[in-house]
């Protein structure tokens, strides 16, 4: 191991009370949806649906998990005084002093999401539910244009007075539209890519809201007792909408008050490449896909059926598997984003290994999925399937080893990867299990990243 490894584990950006607060009040909130009518009835409204299981209740969902880690960021976790968000209270300029800048930085902003908009108006599959409901993606944002630009010039000032160096990305974009000097390509570079990042990844999370969300609230919690497969299907369900209803509020929530805005967006092409063709319309992994590995295979329930000793052991696998992807999420609290640096987290799951979530979510494709039986018997698809499935795992190796050229810019991210090539529970594994010839590796040397 190389002589800079650490024996201390650097603090965390985030606290892991801040998640487990969006976690609270997500669960409140589907208790409430699952017993409307009834809590209806007793508040003198009577006549409402039994259960609030629609596309408005499901972003009532993103609220209630939103609101309390806001609040326990602000007053329990004091980020907005950190110096990582660049604000200095105590400096207050006067308004005539940020106008100039702000009407700059607006006109950056407000471009922004008119090429963001001319994206999605080009892009035929926003328009469609071939992949995901993304027309109701588009409805919402069609709906937030206008409160979006209102909002944006007092919250510009404001926050202009504020802060420490006001030229951000969205200054230097608008300077560079307006002809005014003095811009920088690299923090141009840097601003687009942040908001492609939230345009892309925010329209697919909006779009698959609402049917988690309505599975959920509308389980029929008598098939406990004559259906045990179906309670390791529902937590399965539950854990996936944790994990998408707290990453949807991470997308929304970039903003320097919260310390969550992205530091940096990744700069490599291959990291890039590597997400996209995880997410809709690049999948390279769904059905029909050069990915499919799934063809002529059934659920892991299906191949034990008749065994319910198995069937319990197999279940209670892969409700782990998504329990520790779901806790990934958790631990983000405000701030999860694919493909950004917002923070460094070393706490909850990170603790085991730099990429809890891509462990557990191809573990549990493994299992679940099982691509090495076929129902048609044929060797050759069980082959195909196994090499196809080990494919799509190396791609997210893939993903992993992008992040980490992008993370190790950060000084903090390159104390935590010596500290977890030494202390992280997976390393140890795999050194144990390979008797020291795994699980051990130099740092890359980290290469210079333009920050905002």
């Amino acid at each position: 191991m190389s002589d800079r490894a650490s024996s201390v584990r650097p603090a965390s950006a985030v606290g892991i009370g801040v998640g487990l607060s969006g976690l609270a009040g997500l669960a409140i909130w589907v208790m409430i949806a699952r017993n409307f009518g009834a809590l209806a009835d007793i508040l003198g409204f009577p006549g409402l649906p039994e259960r609030a299981s629609g596309p408005n209740a499901a972003l009532l969902g993103i609220i209630a998990c939103g609101a309390p880690m806001i609040l326990w960021s602000l007053l329990i976790e004091k980020v907005h005084r950190r110096p990582s968000t660049g604000i200095d209270w105590s400096l207050k300029r006067p308004l005539a002093d940020v106008v100039d800048i702000s009407i700059v930085k607006i006109t950056g902003f407000w471009a922004t999401w008119g090429l963001i908009a001319a994206v999605y108006a080009v892009g035929r599959f926003w328009w469609e539910t071939r992949f995901a409901d993304y027309p109701f993606s588009m409805h919402l944002f069609e709906m937030a244009l206008v409160p979006l630009i209102v909002l944006s010039v007092p919250y510009v000032v404001w926050l202009g007075r504020h802060l420490i160096e006001p030229k951000d990305g969205a200054w230097h974009f608008g300077a560079w539209i307006a002809g005014r000097g003095g811009w920088d390509r690299e923090m141009i570079h840097h601003h687009l890519r942040a908001w492609a990042v939230k345009g892309f990844f925010l329209a697919f999370m909006l779009a698959i809201v609402p049917p988690g969300f309505s599975t959920v609230v509308n389980f029929d919690l008598s098939e406990i007792a004559r259906n045990p497969v179906w309670i390791a299907s529902a937590l399965i369900t539950t854990m996936f909408l944790v994990d998408v209803q707290l990453a949807t509020v991470g997308y929304l929530l970039t903003m320097r008050p919260l310390d969550s805005h992205i530091r940096t967006a990744n700069p490599y092409l291959a990291g890039w490449v590597a997400a996209l063709i995880c997410y809709p319309p690049f999948t390279l992994m769904n059905g029909g896909g050069p990915l499919d590995y799934q063809v002529g295979t059934a659920s892991w329930s299906s191949w034990f059926a008749g065994y319910p000793a198995l069937l319990a052991i197999w279940g209670a696998v892969l409700v782990v598997l998504t329990g520790v992807y779901a806790y990934a999420t958790v631990a983000f609290g405000l701030r999860f984003s694919n493909l950004t640096h917002r923070g460094i987290l070393t706490h909850g799951p990170y603790k085991w290994t730099r990429h809890p979530a891509y462990l557990a979510k191809n573990a549990y494709w493994w299992a679940a999925t099982l691509p090495f039986i076929v129902t048609s018997g044929s060797l050759a698809d069980a082959l195909r399937n196994s090499a196809l499935m080990a494919l799509v795992s190396a791609v997210y190796y893939w993903r992993a080893r992008t992040e980490e050229k992008h993370l190790l810019a950060d000084p903090v991210y390159q104390t935590y990867y010596d500290w977890s090539e030494e202390n992280a529970v997976w390393r140890r594994f795999l050194r144990k299990f390979s008797g020291g010839r795994l699980g051990q590796r130099t740092r890359p040397t980290p290469e210079i990243v333009p920050a905002e």
